[in-house]
Formats: structure tokens, C-alpha cells, sequence
């Protein structure tokens, strides 16, 4: 599956608290629902209206999610791959970020490249 850059009527400069927001909730949903691919384009947006290091989580999470893409297809090499650059990014937001718990997350997305058996990882909204 070829990765395709956004929609070319996306402007980030657009992109406000709302739009945000509605990006973060859908890609969550889609995340949590499997539908890893939905959830990467959702996040990919945050990612690319956001600027300094925020902007690292928002890749880590697109990261996350195409991970999980390539272990539904079998492919473990790149879901790996990935996975390490999918830590490195998010690593440095623990415990918590943008109401999401970070350590949780990375915890699960670990046990499930061990065994793809296992309960898939889930993105939790915390209550502030």
C-alpha cells in the first residue's frame, strides 16, 4: 500500500482549534475501531499544522498507526521499523500528552509486535 501525501486542499493554515479537534477524535476512533490507514490521514493533518516539538508527537501517532497497518498485513519488517521510530518520537510526552496516555499506549503498541494475538493497542482520552 503506497502512502499518498494529504488531500491537496488541505491548508494547515486552516486548520484551527476545531478542525483539530475533530482530526484528533476521528483519528481515535478509527485508530481504536482498526482502521489504522483512516486513523494515520487524521493524525497526519495534526501533524502537519503543528510546529516544534510538538509536532513529533503528532508524527509519532501517524507512525503508530501505519505500524499497526503493516502487521494487518503481515508485513513485520516494516511494522518494526516503524515501531522504533514510532518510540522515539513519543517517548519524550510520558506519562501523558494532549489528554492521551502516552506510557499506556506504548506499553500495548510493545506487547502487540510481540504477539499480534494479543489485545490491539488503544488511544485513551483522559479525563483532565
Amino acid at each position: 500500500m503506497k502512502i499518498e501525501p494529504p488531500e491537496e486542499d488541505f491548508d494547515p493554515e486552516q486548520f484551527d482549534a476545531a478542525a483539530r479537534e475533530t482530526a484528533i477524535g476521528e483519528g481515535i476512533a478509527h485508530f481504536n475501531g482498526g482502521d489504522y490507514y483512516e486513523a494515520h490521514e487524521c493524525f497526519e493533518r495534526c501533524w502537519l499544522a503543528s510546529e516544534g516539538e510538538g509536532s513529533n508527537f503528532w508524527k509519532g501517532l501517524v507512525q503508530a498507526s501505519i505500524c499497526l497497518d503493516h502487521l494487518s498485513r503481515n508485513n513485520q519488517e516494516g511494522a518494526r521499523k516503524l515501531h522504533t521510530g514510532m518510540r522515539r518520537l513519543l517517548a519524550p510526552f510520558f506519562p501523558h500528552h494532549e489528554g492521551l496516555d502516552v506510557q499506556q499506549f506504548l506499553s500495548e503498541m510493545q506487547t502487540q509486535l510481540r504477539d499480534s494475538s494479543a489485545k490491539a493497542p488503544a488511544l485513551r482520552r483522559m479525563e483532565l
